[in-house]
């Protein structure tokens, strides 16, 4: 565990590339094999299961010190960390030892789940007792699920790859996938040649940069592909062993969730890896993101639910062609074979071509995009079409050009301090829209001013708080802010009705009264318009 917490020190320290990727590459290259595994898991976003909540461990933080509950709640008030909060306040360790490599102390973790309290919480408390410093403050990372680590994948592929001596590409496609410490070895991960033994393993999505320049500053349209960038969720339908699996961008396995595509493997030739977009479809046309939201987080779906919202894919890449990577293939040749491939699909079949929008200049285009939400599009894509399929980002091949967000000028009513770094200063506030005579809150933002714009605000807050509500402090309704957002639906478990997808400040309107705050019809207009 000192091994692993002298790695985060020094990736923590520094904000410079360089440092992160050389210390992190030592590590991969020195540490022992299951410390190295659990690492890269970890530096990936796959962490253990909880094993206790932070009610739990605040609780038992405080016995073991001897602080009474309101002591503990109110110093993480002012820490803004939990896992900090309790290393600061815990005794000293016994007597310095860590006990154990990371491995040992999540394998550790990893056998509470689900057993008594009694017993997590002993086994928490031997743990607090001997670990100290760092590696108590990592210990309560990994414990609540909350450990972050400033290092992308990206840097952390670039470490990999210069710790095995191996190609940037094959590091992440090997990462890829419905891999734990607990299925895979570090040598089936990183070293064996046996690339295709995982039947489902997708490929790394390419990703595109929000335009932030003239589209004509991009050349030729000629040299250019346009579609629409559909509000859904993105995908990688793979068949392959005549079995079918689909990956959410994020790398979850969603296969059960939509059942509809089932049907697939029955029609796609083995060997073939679809990249779209998932979308709730009925009437030939997508569906409310709110429709499809509904089927997002079950892991298996009624048949209700399937007949309201059905699942269609919007195919807009093919990595996969009769069991060769064609990634390499410039775009435009990986989309003829995309079209080949799925106009022969059976209506039955829910995958559809995104159809290309044709234009010959860019004032064209641009009037298309204008457009986008009358098909519940996001805006456009467009892609180079002599471009590869990258590994991530790779600036001037893929480009987004989403629509300027809807607006609304709002009040703020509630604050409440943030967290981390931001832990004394308000951060989080709650706005409202006028309806007659009162203030109806409608939704929460925490990003969009500046750390100055912060600071000030917060100084506001503790002069003119009304009441308090534990961390929450009610404001005199004063300050306006124009509330950005990216979309709107009904939703009954507000008191407004409506919820707000994305919802952030875009300015402080210092030239705004109460008075001039856009109003509850307002909203209810553009949930007509756009919900």
């Amino acid at each position: 565990m000192k091994h692993f917490a002298a790695l985060y020190t020094a990736i923590d320290g520094t904000t410079r590339t360089n440092p992160k990727v050389e210390a992190l590459a030592h590590y991969l290259s020195t540490a022992p094999e299951p410390d190295r595994l659990w690492t890269v898991a970890l530096f990936s976003g796959r962490r253990p299961k909880r094993a206790a909540t932070t009610t739990e461990l605040r609780r038992w933080a405080g016995e073991i010190a001897g602080l009474p509950d309101w002591l503990v709640e109110d110093s993480y008030a002012v820490v803004g960390d939990l896992a900090e909060t309790l290393a600061l306040l815990l005794p000293d360790s016994e007597d310095g030892t860590d006990g154990g490599t990371l491995s040992d102390w999540l394998t550790r973790l990893a056998a509470l789940a689900g057993q008594p309290e009694d017993i997590r919480r002993a086994a928490v408390a031997e743990a607090w007792s001997h670990l100290g410093g760092t590696e108590r403050f990592l210990f309560n990372k990994l414990i609540t699920g909350g450990f972050r680590v400033g290092i992308s994948r990206k840097l952390m592929t670039r470490a990999l790859a210069r710790a095995t001596g191996q190609e940037e590409a094959e590091i992440a496609l090997r990462l890829m996938g419905d891999w734990t410490p607990a299925t895979t070895t570090w040598d089936q991960l990183i070293l064996s040649n046996d690339m295709d033994a995982d039947t489902a393993r997708p490929y790394p999505f390419c990703l595109a940069h929000g335009l932030d320049m003239a589209p004509q500053d991009l050349g030729p349209p000629d040299d250019w592909h346009a579609e629409w960038k559909w509000d859904g969720i993105r995908g990688q339908l793979i068949v392959r062993s005549r079995q079918h699996h689909l990956w959410s961008r994020g790398e979850e396995l969603m296969t059960d969730r939509f059942p509809e595509f089932a049907v697939t493997s029955d029609f796609l030739p083995d060997g073939t890896v679809i990249d779209g977009e998932v979308l709730a479809w009925a009437d030939n046309a997508p569906l409310p993101f709110a429709d499809l939201q509904k089927r997002i987080g079950r892991k298996t779906v009624p048949k209700k639910l399937l007949a309201e919202a059905p699942a269609m894919l919007l195919a807009y890449d093919l990595l996969e062609d009769g069991g060769q990577d064609i990634r390499a293939l410039p775009f435009a040749g990986r989309r003829a074979r995309l079209e080949r491939l799925t106009v022969a699909l059976p209506d039955t079949v829910p995958i559809r071509l995104s159809p290309a929008l044709p234009f010959t200049d860019w004032k064209t285009l641009a009037d298309t995009r204008a457009t986008a939400r009358d098909q519940r599009a996001e805006g456009l894509m467009l892609k180079r079409a002599d471009s590869a399929y990258a590994t991530g980002r790779k600036r001037g091949d893929w480009w987004k050009w989403k629509l300027d967000p809807l607006s609304i000028d709002a009040v703020m009513i509630y604050a409440q301090a943030g967290h981390g770094r931001r832990a004394n200063l308000y951060t989080d506030f709650t706005f409202a829209v006028r309806d007659g005579e009162a203030l109806v809150p409608f939704t929460k933002a925490y990003s969009g001013l500046t750390d100055e714009e912060f600071g000030q605000i917060t100084q506001w807050v503790r002069q003119n708080t009304l009441q308090r509500f534990g961390p929450v402090r009610q404001v005199t309704p004063t300050h306006v802010f124009e509330i950005a957002f990216e979309g709107i639906q009904a939703s009954p478990r507000h008191k407004s009705g409506i919820a707000l997808r994305f919802p952030r400040m875009a300015r402080w309107r210092h030239d705004k009264t109460v008075a001039d705050a856009g109003t509850l019809d307002e909203l209810k207009a553009l949930l007509a318009l756009y919900g």
